[in-house]
């Protein structure tokens, strides 16, 4: 495979309903994800993260901050064994026309421009959401959900069909790649 696009809040850190990350003291990997993402870079020539972060546009937190946290994130990434080559992020909130949010492939076109060798249809799309479902889908790559987020469970139940591979967990899907 050629890209691996990885959601961030429930597929790499816990997610905190109704609030965002917005302190390095409020992120959290999930159980086995640094190991996951050691895994994994030697599987993919290119992995990237894509998160919509309307926490920014609502103003509770600012872009400083956020990247604030992406920078801890990568470094433990990095320390870890693990890469990650780009962190895109939508600022937008949702009722914005023409945002960049997930599901539309605004972040994936930036990757693109940034890593012009990755091809969607030989990529995967790692996340526990409805829009990543949709986002890997629209542009044509493998898509992974990643089980967990109960209040997407009634649309991804229409989406069935979207979807190719279910895990429980980033790390239970990368162990499955070393079988």
């Amino acid at each position: 495979m050629n890209a691996l696009f990885l959601d961030r809040d429930g597929t790499l850190n816990e997610r905190l309903p109704g609030a965002y990350v917005r302190t390095w003291e409020e992120f959290r990997f999930l159980p086995g994800v640094l190991d996951a993402l050691r895994i994994l870079s030697g599987h993919f020539e290119r992995i990237v993260v894509v998160t919509n972060q309307q926490g920014i546009g609502k103003e509770v937190m600012t872009v400083e901050e956020l990247e604030a946290v992406h920078t801890r994130m990568l470094r433990e990434m990095e320390h870890a064994g693990g890469r990650i080559d780009g962190v895109y992020f939508c600022p937008d909130l949702a009722t914005v026309a023409g945002n960049c949010r997930k599901p539309g492939p605004a972040m994936a076109l930036r990757a693109k421009a940034d890593f012009p060798e990755i091809d969607f249809p030989q990529s995967v799309m790692v996340g526990d959401s409805a829009e990543d479902i949709a986002f890997g889908h629209r542009l044509g790559m493998y898509t992974v959900l990643i089980e967990g987020k109960e209040e997407d469970a009634p649309r991804l139940e229409r989406m069935q069909e979207q979807i190719n591979a279910r895990f429980p967990s980033l790390s239970a899907w990368a162990e499955s790649l070393t079988q």
